[in-house]
């Protein structure tokens, strides 16, 4: 998917809005995100279309649902926190490790200039695909691979996010990730930590954000 020279498309009216505007004032301002490019993006995705059909109804709690076999969507504040996190302008070439249900792909999408996500489990890469496209984003690029690698071609990236844990930074994604750019990513193995790095001309510099659980990081 590539993106032609207009805005991403945005969803039309649906029943879930009023539970999607809960979500955001009860869950992600709440808890002081305040950003308001990433509040807006939080109110237009319809995450209720990014879970299982019998799941559409707890679409809006505050908790990950799961996507498949060892995949969940992640819980909405983190998805909030991990965007405001990459501090986005909305001009920016991102890069999505883990695509999964394409949630946090679509919320990107409307916080950046181009998103390229790279997903490793085939079922979920066409599924995410399938959902972007019928939603009307055209500034996604999806591959299916081993995340650990980055995307090359594509780099550098203005900011990077990790949505699995690993116990170290694969060096890729920091080889791929432009000087001032912001790597946001889940460290750890039993014990996560939310971990910005950020890329300055000297060296790395990293600061924890919150503990999380996310599935563990595979190639």
């Amino acid at each position: 998917m590539t993106r032609p020279d207009t805005e991403p498309a945005r969803p039309a009216p649906d029943a879930f809005r009023a539970a999607r505007e809960a979500m955001v004032r009860d869950q992600v301002e709440a808890r002081k995100i305040r950003d308001p490019r990433v509040l807006a993006a939080m109110r237009i995705v319809p995450r209720h279309l990014f879970v299982a059909e019998e799941d559409r109804e707890r679409a809006y709690e505050d908790a990950p649902l799961p996507i498949g076999p060892n995949a969940t969507i992640s819980q909405p504040y983190v998805v909030a926190a991990m965007s405001d996190l990459a501090r986005l302008q909305g001009t920016e070439d991102v890069l999505e490790i883990g695509t999964g249900s394409g949630y946090q792909t679509a919320v990107l999408a409307e916080l950046a200039g181009r998103v390229f996500s790279v997903e490793i489990v085939p079922a979920l890469h066409q599924a995410a695909h399938a959902r972007l496209d019928s939603l009307g984003y055209r500034n996604v690029e999806l591959r299916l691979g081993d995340g650990r690698e980055g995307w090359s071609e594509r780099a550098p990236f203005a900011a990077i996010l990790v949505t699995a844990a690993t116990p170290t930074i694969p060096p890729p994604l920091l080889e791929q990730l432009a000087s001032g750019g912001r790597l946001v990513i889940p460290l750890g193995d039993r014990r996560q930590d939310l971990t910005l790095v950020e890329k300055t001309p000297t060296g790395v510099r990293r600061s924890r954000a919150f503990e999380v659980r996310f599935v563990p990081l595979v190639g």
